[in-house]
C-alpha cells in the first residue's frame, strides 16, 4: 500500500463521515415536508366543511337582511305617515288656538280698559 492509497482511503472515510453527517438534516427535512404534507391535507380536508358553512351563514345573514330592510322600509314610512298627520294636526288646531289666544287677549285689554280703576 503506497501513501497515495493510504490518502485515497483517509479521504474516503472523510467523504463517508461527510455525507453520514449531512444525512441526518436531510432525514429531519424529509420528515418536515412530511408533517407540512399531512398539515396541508388536514386543512384541505376541513376547509370543505368550515366553506360550506361559512356560505350557509352568508346566505342567512343576507336573507336576515333583507328582513330588516324591509322593516326600515315600514319604519320609514310610518314616520312618514306620522309627521305628515303632526303636520296636520298643527295646522288644524293650531290656526285656531292662536286666533282664540289673540282673541282673549284683545277681549282682556277691552275689559281692562272699560274698568275704572282703582286707587291704591
Amino acid at each position: 500500500m503506497t501513501g497515495g492509497d493510504i490518502a485515497g482511503l483517509i479521504a474516503a472515510g472523510v467523504f463517508a463521515i461527510l455525507v453520514g453527517l449531512l444525512a441526518v438534516p436531510l432525514l429531519k427535512l424529509g420528515r418536515v415536508f412530511d408533517e407540512t404534507s399531512s398539515a396541508i391535507r388536514g386543512v384541505s380536508e376541513n376547509l370543505d366543511p368550515m366553506l360550506t358553512e361559512a356560505t350557509s351563514t352568508i346566505s342567512e345573514t343576507n336573507r336576515q337582511l333583507a328582513r330588516v330592510d324591509a322593516i326600515t322600509r315600514n319604519v320609514e314610512e310610518t314616520t312618514g305617515n306620522v309627521s305628515a298627520l303632526v303636520a296636520l294636526a298643527a295646522a288644524t288646531v293650531g290656526g285656531p288656538l292662536i286666533k282664540i289666544a289673540g282673541f282673549s287677549a284683545a277681549v282682556r285689554v277691552a275689559v281692562l280698559s272699560i274698568r275704572p280703576k282703582r286707587r291704591r
